[in-house]
């Protein structure tokens, strides 16, 4: 949860100041909206953890929402309080807190929970992901390409990143 959070963190810093009416596309969400929606997930986990269901239509819920923020330092501070408030939830839980069944609505009736496949509790299996596209397009972000957060990988005893080194041969004096 740790390394999640500080991948989240290092993105939500990179955020262009005065860009957050950026849109990939004209459907998309504004910037603005995508870092306020990230920032406030780390807080649900308290929420789910001391809830049984959320029900997103009542307005005592809506009242409990953070407040959306306009600049990155705001949102740093929401993400910051959700983060202690999840961690303080997730460290005190049991692990038969974690078997309790969970319902997300939104102003309606929900589908019954259907069982977890058997050997994983809580859990469903979902549907295989299609094969990934072998190259992608260019970043329509106005910084660039996001940084990776994966480390860089280290460099092996051959040389480079698994390559033999290269050799040239070296010219003989005659």
């Amino acid at each position: 949860f740790g390394h999640e959070m500080a991948g989240l963190r290092r993105v939500i810093e990179r955020i262009p100041a005065g860009r957050m009416d950026f849109r990939p596309h004209p459907k998309s969400f504004s910037l603005h909206d995508l870092a306020n929606h990230l920032v406030t997930v780390p807080g649900w986990a308290a929420t789910t953890m001391a809830e049984t269901e959320l029900d997103f239509g009542l307005p005592e819920t809506r009242a409990r929402q953070p407040k959306p923020s306009d600049t990155v330092e705001g949102l740093l501070r929401t993400l910051d309080a959700g983060v202690e408030k999840a961690l303080g939830a997730l460290s005190s839980a049991s692990d038969e807190d974690f078997q309790v069944i969970w319902t997300l609505k939104n102003e309606g009736p929900v589908p019954p929970p259907r069982p977890a496949p058997a050997g994983l509790p809580g859990l469903r299996r979902d549907p295989p992901l299609p094969p990934r596209a072998p190259a992608r397009p260019p970043s329509p972000w106005p910084c660039g390409p996001v940084p990776s957060l994966a480390p860089p990988r280290r460099a092996t005893r051959l040389g480079g990143l698994g390559r033999p080194p290269l050799r040239r041969p070296i010219p003989r004096s005659m």
